[in-house]
């Protein structure tokens, strides 16, 4: 039995709290199911060097885990000094899933950071994140209430599919992920474009045909995460 007595393909139950934070230009809590993170959106007037002179604007993020959003207590990396590469690589997946549901040029000379804060983690926290971050991303977009920014916006977000003794499940939990012989991410727009892919054999080795359940799996969830989103955007 799956958490919350759903099926293979079936989500957990999927919340999207907008307006949590009254000084980021665009805010939300996402939750899927036990998983829960806080995602804000600030705007700066300045954008990297390497876009300086361009017109274009930019998009990136930040993603932390607060120290006991997990069984047992974990330091914070700013203690340590540094940022796990856990930490990188899911902050640089963020930023380029969110710059592929934009138009940069519309966005004028300004960057977009979007800080992830994982309260608690029951797994696909990234997923949470970028589906999170979309719904933060157009709220501070709106909140400029500059004409045309809007342009090219493309509803986006991303979900965990894996193979799970034997079975093609979405939307894994914590023991789920743990246990997985295949872990993988999926990041797409709400109209069956795929942006990313993250897959590994974690166990056992999948064919074309897993392969091929696992996109038609999660493209499926993805869809309803849209829906979900819209719905909260209006």
């Amino acid at each position: 039995m799956r958490s919350f007595n759903r099926g293979a393909l079936d989500l957990r139950p999927v919340t999207l709290t907008p307006n949590v934070n009254r000084y980021a230009e665009g805010s939300v809590q996402v939750e899927f199911g036990h998983t829960k993170v806080l995602v804000t959106c600030s705007v700066e007037d300045r954008v990297p060097p390497h876009l300086m002179g361009k017109g274009s604007g930019w998009v990136t993020a930040e993603y932390g885990m607060l120290p006991r959003a997990t069984h047992t207590r974990g330091s914070r990396e700013a203690a340590k000094g540094k940022q796990s590469g856990r930490t990188m690589e899911i902050q640089r997946l963020i930023g380029r899933a969110l710059r592929a549901s934009v138009d940069l040029q519309a966005l004028g000379v300004r960057t977009f950071t979007l800080d992830c804060d994982v309260i608690q983690a029951d797994g696909g926290t990234r997923t949470a994140s970028i589906t999170g971050a979309y719904v933060a991303l157009v709220l501070a977009m709106r909140s400029l209430n500059k004409p045309g920014i809007l342009k090219g916006l493309t509803p986006l977000a991303a979900v965990s599919v894996g193979v799970v003794n034997g079975e093609v499940r979405v939307d894994l939990d914590y023991d789920e992920d743990s246990t997985a012989e295949v872990d993988l991410n999926l990041v797409a727009t709400g109209d069956g474009r795929i942006v990313e892919v993250q897959g590994t054999a974690e166990h056992k080795l999948f064919d074309r045909k897993s392969m091929d359940a696992m996109l038609d799996g999660g493209l499926a969830a993805i869809q309803q995460l849209a829906a979900a989103q819209a719905k909260v955007l209006g």
